[in-house]
């Protein structure tokens, strides 16, 4: 879907027709959502985009920033958390978007529904002042930071299951603990492929370095710069929780593991003995020239079952006051 705006007059003008919007007096911006060959094919033919830059975008390359004779091309990617195969699961998705800032004009192109763009779109349609007649490169840069602020969305999502991963990793052992653990590593990784690549496709905005950048706009640039700074470190965070996590989480099934292990060798200890007596009175010697006068005794057999019952009571006090028990 492609919608066209005139910024002219301290007023937004929509436009049906590429051409006319093109040829209009003031700030052009066309924004396309969705979008499908042919219009990305009218939108290039209308601002003369080069083929390459159009197919960046089609192809997801990572974020960067080029110059062009006519134009800057900006190449972003908006992120989102969608949930995965399982119920804890969470993936990644990524949505390319290509930025051309000319001179009097400004394409925003994405291959998705693109909804926060749509809102700066609809505010300048009610004559949002901080767009109206500043600039191809300010209405860039309101898009860009709408983008990077869905990146802090995403980390606040990651953030929940963070505290939800800490809350479960002390006291439980669960499989699926270590599987969340490793699904946020994943996130993270994949978010961080995304955020360094932006960080340094703005810096060169935050620079002035392409002519269509005005001067007193590279600070606005300089912000989403310091933004997505903040978001590398804090991903860098996270990421380092998350392997502490996974730290604790072994050290907790090792642990439960020993104590599993210190009971068996307790219940083995105790039972060491007592088989050692009824082997050696499984040796039936009673009518063998080596007799076992013992075999004969009335009270053989309940002295043997209260010895036995006494060696485990002695050992059961003796692993208590070792703390073993």
């Amino acid at each position: 879907m492609i919608s066209a705006l005139v910024f002219a007059d301290d007023r937004a003008v929509g436009y049906d027709d590429l051409e006319t919007a093109r040829r209009a007096v003031g700030t052009t911006w066309v924004h396309v959502a969705d979008a499908t060959d042919q219009e990305i094919d009218a939108v290039a033919a209308a601002f003369g985009i080069h083929p390459l830059t159009i197919e960046d975008v089609q192809t997801g390359v990572r974020a960067k920033t080029e110059e062009y004779a006519d134009y800057t091309f900006v190449h972003l990617k908006s992120v989102r958390l969608t949930p995965g195969e399982t119920t804890f699961e969470k993936e990644v998705a990524t949505s390319p978007l290509g930025i051309f800032v000319g001179r009097d004009w400004v394409v925003t192109l994405s291959l998705g529904p693109a909804k926060p763009i749509q809102r700066v779109m609809d505010a300048a349609e009610r004559g949002d002042e901080r767009l109206l007649n500043r600039g191809p490169d300010f209405t860039a840069y309101r898009v860009i930071d709408v983008i990077v602020d869905a990146y802090f969305d995403l980390l606040d999502e990651v953030e929940t299951d963070i505290e939800e991963i800490e809350e479960e990793v002390t006291v439980s052992t669960d499989i699926e603990t270590l599987e969340k653990i490793n699904d946020v590593r994943r996130d993270l990784l994949s978010f961080r492929k995304q955020v360094w690549p932006a960080r340094e496709a703005v810096g060169i905005l935050a620079r002035g370095d392409p002519p269509q950048i005005q001067a007193e706009t590279e600070k606005y640039f300089r912000d989403v710069y310091d933004h997505l700074v903040q978001i590398a470190d804090l991903t860098e965070t996270y990421r380092d929780l998350m392997s502490g996590a996974r730290d604790i989480y072994l050290n907790t099934l090792s642990q439960s593991t020993n104590e599993v292990m210190k009971v068996l060798t307790v219940v083995a200890t105790i039972f060491i003995p007592l088989t050692f007596v009824v082997g050696v009175y499984g040796m039936n010697f009673a009518d063998s020239a080596y007799n076992m006068p013992e075999l004969g005794w009335t009270f053989a057999y309940p002295a043997t079952m209260l010895g036995m019952v006494l060696m485990i009571l002695v050992m059961l006090l003796h692993f208590h006051r070792r703390e073993y028990l």
